[in-house]
């Protein structure tokens, strides 16, 4: 089988290998196992790889070079709609010679994928959408166009479109799904410590706004005002970096507020084992594996109420879905900080449920969509 990916991911070129963002490459491993050959359509840039990237697992990869194109701003479009013309070709023709079309989404080349799928009725198709699908969120016009085309059946015949979540009213070709870190011989019965010593709090993801690692740090000096001792350990890296630095400084928080930056999967592994809490007050999800993973090690889940992480946390039983009110939400903590049973409780519900997630699972779910 000839597997075909559209993907908006940036790669890098090394020694004839494609390196990409780890989660999303790592993912796709778990498909390539079952195809014969593998065709990658995405943009390529110079820059180093680093320690959240990873190569795709395949001896027969072939990538295709496409433009990066964005349509914030009018000079962008303008530029964005000099390059559509090829990357349509560079689409098209890629989609003529494969025998499965794979679209990642939502994103712009998930986009123009979305439209030039519609030429090919009779390949099989799947399309991933790892954002969020609630068709009540505030979304940019782009990704609600995606989700419009992906839900038609007719339009997107011969597909299945995987989501996150079980939603009211999908159309016959979506298909709810998840997705995996950790396999079942990673599975381990959890001990969490008490609280007598640390308070262990960790948050994964990007240092960028809709992140909201600022909202994580203010939580926990909160936590610390009113005498917890509360240690928060962010791992990732972006443009907010700076601005939490001076933040930290600013409020004298180093001895219990550190940034670690980008680092590989053992050490964010160890970073879950020795926590309490696993926090994202992110503004838009599709699956945080930051929260699933957490939960994998037995942290109880600080989330906002974003995409399917209310059917993820059992609506607040094997966690805590935040209001983004520094009072009420530490408030919350706090009643699981003083009551040590309750948050054992939580996190044993939180571990019993994600472990049945699994990368094993999840690639028997994967080979049922290709193997025929």
């Amino acid at each position: 089988m000839k597997f075909l990916i559209i993907t908006h991911v940036d790669h890098i070129e090394n020694n004839n290998q494609y390196f990409g963002y780890a989660p999303y490459v790592r993912e796709m491993n778990g498909w390539l196992k079952y195809v014969d050959e593998v065709v990658v359509v995405g943009s390529l840039v110079e820059r180093n790889a680093t320690a959240i990237d990873i190569s795709y697992d395949h001896d027969k990869t072939h990538f295709i070079k496409i433009s990066n194109i964005s349509f914030t701003s009018l000079r962008n479009c303008l530029l964005s709609g000099l390059k559509l013309p090829v990357i349509f070709w560079k689409i098209f023709w890629a989609m003529k010679s494969a025998d499965h079309i794979h679209l990642r989404c939502p994103g712009n080349i998930g986009l123009i994928g979305c439209f030039v799928q519609i030429l090919f009725p009779n390949k099989i198709k799947t399309a991933k959408y790892a954002g969020n699908w609630d068709p009540n969120s505030q979304q940019p016009w782009t990704y609600r166009l995606q989700k419009r085309i992906l839900r038609n059946s007719f339009l997107t015949h011969n597909m299945q479109v995987l989501v996150y979540g079980d939603w009211k009213n999908k159309s016959r070709n979506v298909k709810p799904f998840f997705t995996a870190t950790y396999s079942d011989t990673e599975k381990e019965v959890i001990y969490k410590t008490g609280f007598d010593r640390t308070i262990e709090f960790v948050f994964m993801g990007n240092l960028v706004s809709g992140k909201n690692p600022m909202y994580a740090i203010k939580l926990i000096e909160e936590l610390i005002n009113k005498n917890h001792n509360a240690v928060l350990n962010l791992y990732g890296d972006g443009i907010e970096k700076d601005v939490l630095m001076s933040y930290i400084k600013e409020k004298r928080l180093e001895k219990n507020i550190f940034l670690h930056g980008n680092q590989n999967k053992e050490i964010i592994k160890t970073a879950y084992q020795k926590s309490h809490f696993v926090l994202l007050p992110s503004k838009s999800e599709g699956w945080p594996k930051a929260i699933a993973e957490g939960m994998f090690w037995g942290c109880v889940p600080l989330s906002t109420k974003v995409s399917c992480v209310p059917f993820m946390l059992d609506s607040g039983n094997r966690g805590v879905l935040l209001e983004m009110n520094i009072e009420e939400d530490s408030a919350k903590i706090m009643e699981l900080i003083l009551d040590e049973n309750v948050f054992l409780n939580k996190s044993r519900l939180a571990v019993e449920w994600s472990q049945k997630y699994t990368t094993d699972v999840f690639e028997s779910e994967i080979k049922k969509l290709l193997v025929k």
